[in-house]
């Protein structure tokens, strides 16, 4: 679990896990975690949270806020970060391997414009038979073994059973946008990822997260949130259901539930 320490001067003064999608941090005692200082803003900034990855957002503060000694607006955090908030900092720590890999899909934010979207790959499977083309190379045995699967040091003694039962998870529900505005209209975008953010950095952004109970919608940045079925969303996930009208960013877009 990702978590906040807090110090100053090099002293720690406490600890906060980020347990909740969105953290507040702010002079006001509202706020989930309050620094009474004046150097920080009764509303300063906010840490959004979703599976393993945080991001902070400066909600526009006099001071502005600072990470690794860098002024910043919109921040996706790595281990180790440091926040500056004054004379206060607050060190983001992180050791989950997921919440690092990640960094770089949230880098790959969706702008919804011309040439920004693909078909969807249709033969994903395709590159499957590759590993047992590489397999070869290790022993005559594990011919049919998918390298990622092969135990080190173990070699061919290993069976793969497991290589059946990964296919047997997927039948999980997939889901897709149709962009109904725009000129990517009809346009289809799988929703593959268990993160996929979309919109315009600097104007409206917001990201849909695949979880076991389905797919929810989140706003991330911009003074006005996300539009459902014509209906502005709040701060907290929006659970999507079949034929939800999205607008977001001024694109219009439909969420289906795929077969």
């Amino acid at each position: 679990m990702a978590k906040l320490i807090l110090s100053m001067d090099g002293l720690v003064l406490k600890e906060i896990n980020l347990t909740k999608e969105r953290t507040t941090i702010g002079r006001k005692p509202h706020n989930d975690i309050q620094i009474d200082n004046l150097a920080v803003s009764g509303e300063h900034a906010v840490i959004v949270t979703i599976l393993q990855d945080s991001f902070l957002e400066d909600l526009g503060s006099t001071n502005g806020t600072v990470v690794n000694g860098q002024s910043v607006k919109k921040h996706f955090l790595q281990n180790n970060d440091i926040i500056e908030l004054g004379k206060y900092k607050l060190k983001y720590v992180n050791e989950t391997a997921a919440g690092v890999a990640k960094a770089a899909d949230f880098e790959k934010t969706m702008v919804l414009r011309p040439g920004s979207i693909r078909p969807a790959p249709g033969p994903a499977a395709a590159p499957a038979p590759a590993p047992a083309q590489a397999a070869p190379a290790a022993a005559a045995p594990p011919v049919t073994k998918p390298f990622s699967d092969t135990v080190a040091g173990q070699g061919p003694a290993t069976t793969m059973p497991p290589v059946s039962a990964k296919p047997a998870a997927a039948p999980q529900k997939s889901a897709a946008l149709q962009l109904l505005s725009g000129a990517n209209a009809g346009k289809e975008l799988d929703l593959t990822k268990p993160l996929t953010t979309l919109g315009k950095p600097g104007v409206q952004v917001a990201v849909i997260t695949r979880r076991p109970q389905g797919f929810f919608i989140t706003h991330v940045e911009g003074g006005s949130f996300p539009v459902v079925n014509g209906k502005p969303l709040d701060a907290q996930a929006h659970a999507l259901n079949d034929h939800d009208v999205i607008e977001l960013a001024g694109v219009k877009m439909e969420f289906f539930l795929k077969a």
